[in-house]
């Protein structure tokens, strides 16, 4: 799983407010994580550092959580993804999340409420893969009391409010004149 931990609900103090700008500002770093502050400022038609300070403040304030790549998880070796619903024993949810966490591809974790009790969505190589993360590993958490497994078999980011946008190479400094 990422390096970002699942806080628990309420940790931390609460945040401050966001206006208009600060909301345009998630939207762009939704949309493109590796902008400049440079086109930040530009966009939002605040100052660099302005710019520079509402960034640090909304990563202080704990909105912004990390800055991460958008995976196409079949070309990265990945093809078969599932959602996992979990049916655990009461008041076991920090202690199947701190297990669940460990697994190779697993990649959200949600406590929710209705028919189950915990939403996983994971990523695999493949369907014996999935099968083997399944029946051995979350199978043997001994809080797990059952499992139903929903085979993914197409997805669409919604992360951004744009389609995602392909990375664009870094540029080298451009060659000075000849003269």
């Amino acid at each position: 799983m990422a390096a970002e931990q699942m806080a628990d609900a309420g940790a931390g103090p609460p945040a401050r407010p966001l206006d208009a700008i600060d909301r345009d500002i998630l939207r762009m770093l939704q949309r493109d994580g590796r902008a400049s502050i440079r086109s930040v400022a530009e966009r939002v038609h605040v100052s660099r550092a302005n710019a520079y300070a509402r960034i640090n403040r909304l990563i202080d304030d704990g909105v912004i959580r990390g800055f991460s790549a958008r995976v196409d998880h079949e070309r990265a070796g990945q093809g078969a993804s599932a959602y996992i619903t979990l049916k655990i024993v009461q008041n076991s949810w920090r202690t199947v999340r701190e297990r669940l966490q460990e697994l190779p591809g697993a990649a959200h974790i949600a406590l929710v409420s209705g028919d189950f009790d915990v939403l996983l969505l994971v990523h695999t190589a493949d369907n014996r893969a999935l099968r083997e993360l399944v029946l051995t590993k979350i199978q043997s958490i001994p809080e797990v009391l059952s499992t139903r497994t929903l085979l993914v078999f197409e997805e669409t980011d919604l992360d951004s409010s744009a389609s995602p946008q392909p990375p664009q190479p870094l540029q080298s400094p451009p060659s000075p004149p000849e003269l």
